[in-house]
């Protein structure tokens, strides 16, 4: 008779792994953004395979649903709610703050920003700076040759796409002094037309590389770069898959932020009121797969890339993460 509580105690510790619920809101991206969103869920999807929890994602049309999104999930009873980017800001603290015992974690949002940083939120953070000096080091190799012009089309005018950019046009102007930068936002992360028109102005003015930095509304970008048999360099995902114009990607680790995040909630290391930081030295951020074709990157463009990759885990290269002009 002794032995039945320890013999129990398993079985609910089963049963209670079993049912650890995770929420994941979108943003208006959706998951057909082939970057941002899509890796979030990926994220998501990794944790239910591997870690053997529940999920859920829930999808935003607009900015609107935010916050009816996330209550729908407290009120199911989700033990972690995560958000997918900056523009929930607002949203996911007046939730948070709402429901002080629910577990909240959010993409692209420094807690510290927050007056009354909640207890009850995490900040999943990237140096998007890091990876953007690198693509903007190789994109001016690429466009030496042929003009030194190279420019960027970002999304909305928030931090995480700043930090891109400023990454980017440092590492531009150090691979080949000289390098004019050009830049340009779509305030919009989905409708690929008007990245699409950005770019082919940009193109006009004599670039030769174009860096997306707007999601859904980005991969517009690309094709114009495409319609020129120009290079376009993809940002979030490896974009690779788009063809042969990709010079290469910055990509973002939301999966993987996503997964650890989940991973820790889980096993009880959850840390509201922090940030969780992820560059190149832990594999936060990283480089897709290099392109073809008059986007071919060469083995002297890779190991000068590589080079500067080392300099900056090293803290030998520290990139800005300000825009601070063209």
């Amino acid at each position: 008779m002794t032995n039945m509580p320890s013999a129990k105690a398993p079985a609910k510790a089963a049963k209670a792994d079993a049912t650890f619920r995770v929420g994941l809101v979108t943003d208006i991206g959706g998951l057909n953004d082939r970057g941002f969103n899509q890796l979030a869920n990926q994220g998501l999807q990794r944790a239910i395979k591997q870690l053997k929890v529940k999920g859920r994602v829930l999808i935003s049309q607009s900015e609107q649903d935010y916050i009816p999104n996330f209550t729908s999930l407290v009120r199911a009873n989700y033990n972690l709610i995560i958000g997918v980017g900056f523009l929930q800001t607002n949203s996911i603290e007046t939730v948070a703050n709402r429901f002080p015992k629910t577990k909240f974690a959010i993409v692209d949002v420094d807690v510290n920003g927050y007056k009354a940083k909640p207890k009850n939120l995490e900040g999943l953070l990237f140096k998007e700076q890091e990876i953007g000096y690198l693509v903007g080091y190789l994109a001016a190799l690429k466009a030496k040759d042929s003009g030194r012009v190279v420019s960027s089309v970002g999304g909305i005018k928030i931090p995480p796409v700043d930090r891109f950019i400023a990454g980017y046009q440092a590492g531009a102007k150090k691979a080949v002094p000289g390098t004019r930068t050009l830049n340009g936002y779509s305030q919009d992360f989905g409708d690929q037309q008007k990245c699409k028109e950005i770019a082919l102005s940009q193109i006009a003015q004599g670039s030769r590389v174009v860096f997306q930095v707007a999601g859904g509304c980005g991969l517009g970008a690309i094709e114009a770069a495409k319609s020129k048999g120009l290079c376009g360099i993809g940002v979030d995902n490896d974009q690779r898959f788009l063809g042969p114009q990709v010079l290469t990607s910055a990509r973002k680790k939301v999966d993987q932020a996503v997964f650890l995040a989940i991973k820790g909630a889980k096993s009880g290391k959850y840390k509201g009121a922090t940030n969780a930081t992820y560059g190149l030295k832990n594999g936060g951020v990283a480089l897709g797969k290099y392109g073809g074709g008059n986007c071919a990157v060469s083995a002297a463009w890779k190991k000068a890339v590589n080079s500067v990759a080392k300099q900056i885990m090293a803290g030998k290269i520290k990139p800005p993460s300000v825009v601070t002009g063209g």
